[in-house]
């Protein structure tokens, strides 16, 4: 995202820039030399050293003396700099890759006209001029190539890097800053007062790591705040293709479409708003208690909770044009998020979580939005359980993950799928509740009569046939056997 500045933002960036005794790997200074190649070189060089250093941006100023830093001036004007017929910068944007951002900005200097070059850090590989890499080493452009152990401690930053810490818009007075973020969520969600001043309501999101302070002495919203506390999503470039969609359709299938909404808000400040909207548009079942109709959710408020959270946390971010998606068909409600899960499906249920957005999952679990670590999946079978629905699916498609809960239907409903499913799930639950599975807690599960255990010994029997669970000791009579799900053996 970039927001235009007034000269006041780049007389203080250059204020700090002029602090550092010599150049960096990642600042230069020139008087008026701008050869046309040795820029495009110098981005390549000074975006790779800023990634190397962890810095946000790098700056090639002209119109300074390199070793004594005193304001020269110079003639450089690169809004008026030509290769061949083609403008300056729309030559250089062509020929790197990645195409990063940079920027040039004139200003006047105890009145001598300064240009400072602002290249943003090299991201995912190193920035290419030419098909060539370049970096800084000490005051001079070299080869990347040439510096076998630069270049690889570059890549394991890049390895290393995770998307909450990188920026989604930069350059940004205070004013700024609370204006783009809803910034009163935090302090709600995390059950904090909301300081007086300016100044403590910075600090603490900055202590958070959703805001961080840039060169200039302005600030950067990194894309964890961006993507959870942002008013409008639509105005981080780089995450307004990340907003929830929502969809309703007419039956079971995609032929008519009911509604359809996409988000605009952070995940975090719109997270409520977002669960109440799904529920209000959930279809929901009559049943009656003691002669009274009811109309009750069709799907448990908890599971659905907890599995829209689970898509927003566990996304891959680095997937482009896709988004977490919710689809409301007649007869169930398919969850699904770019990325491909990091565990197998069928261990959802017990294996601790790993995600990939580390610091996103943390801050959402601080703030209650979701469950404790590795707890999530328990309490979405364990309620489906409770109110008697077909077991979840867990699945993959492509490059996403896909859950997809069902609205009720009787036992004899079921398919064979189905009921292996459920009975693998629930003897993982039992399990990972330091207890098994039985007949009797299975027969439960399915809400069949104590007389109709017969019911529950073929499903019992399918699940071994499929060898999705075993008995726990086969010298136990049929009546006391107890079962453990497959991996309990693997």
């Amino acid at each position: 995202m970039s927001i235009d500045r007034d000269d006041g933002y780049y007389l203080g960036l250059l204020k700090e820039l002029l602090k550092y005794p010599n150049e960096t790997e990642w600042v230069e200074f020139k008087h008026n030399k701008a050869i046309h190649e040795d820029i495009g070189e110098y981005i390549s060089a000074l975006s790779n050293g800023a990634a190397l250093h962890g810095k946000n941006s790098a700056y090639m100023v002209w119109g300074i003396d390199d070793k004594t830093h005193e304001i020269l001036g110079t003639t450089f004007q690169p809004s008026l700099a030509k290769e061949g017929n083609e403008e300056l910068e729309n030559w250089l944007l062509r020929l790197l890759d990645p195409k990063v951002e940079f920027y040039f900005h004139t200003i006047e200097v105890e009145e001598k006209s300064v240009v400072i070059l602002e290249i943003s850090a090299a991201f995912r590989h190193p920035t290419r001029f030419k098909q060539i890499e370049y970096i800084r080493v000490g005051s001079y452009k070299k080869k990347l190539k040439e510096y076998p152990e630069k270049e690889r401690k570059l890549w394991r930053i890049f390895d290393n890097v995770p998307f909450e810490k990188q920026i989604a818009a930069e350059q940004l007075a205070e004013s700024e800053v609370l204006e783009l973020m809803d910034y009163p969520a935090y302090f709600d969600l995390m059950k904090i007062p909301l300081p007086e001043g300016r100044k403590g309501i910075l600090e603490a999101l900055s202590s958070d790591g959703l805001i961080v302070k840039n060169d200039g002495g302005n600030w950067n919203i990194t894309n964890l705040g961006a993507i959870l506390f942002a008013k409008d999503l639509n105005r981080f470039n780089g995450l307004k293709r990340k907003a929830i969609r929502v969809v309703q359709y007419e039956s079971t299938n995609k032929i008519k479409t009911v509604r359809e909404q996409v988000g605009k808000k952070g995940y975090a400040c719109g997270f409520e708003g977002l669960i109440s909207y799904i529920n209000s548009i959930l279809p929901s079942n009559e049943v009656i208690k003691q002669a009274l109709r009811e109309s009750v959710p069709m799907y448990p408020e908890l599971a659905v909770r907890e599995l829209v959270a689970n898509a927003l946390i566990h996304q891959d971010f680095f997937q482009t044009g896709t988004a977490p998606m919710i689809e409301i068909y007649s007869n169930r409600i398919e969850i699904t998020n770019p990325g491909l899960p990091l565990v197998p499906t069928d261990r959802f249920l017990d294996n601790p979580p790993k995600s990939r957005n580390e610091a996103l999952a943390s801050l959402m679990r601080r703030m209650g939005i979701c469950e404790e670590r590795g707890s999530g999946i328990d309490k979405v079978v364990f309620e489906t359980e409770y109110y008697q629905l077909p077991a979840p699916i867990f699945t993959i498609s492509l490059e996403h993950t896909i859950t997809i809960l069902f609205a009720h239907k009787e036992l004899r409903e079921m398919d064979k799928e189905d009921r292996i499913r459920a009975c693998y799930l629930h003897a993982s639950l039992k399990y990972v509740e330091h207890d098994y599975m039985t007949n009797t807690s299975l027969r439960e599960r399915f809400g069949v009569d104590a007389k109709n255990t017969a019911i529950v010994s073929r499903i019992i029997k399918e699940a071994l046939n499929k060898k999705a669970i075993y008995i726990y000791d086969e010298t136990v009579g049929n009546k006391a056997r107890k079962y453990i799900p497959w991996w309990v053996r693997s």
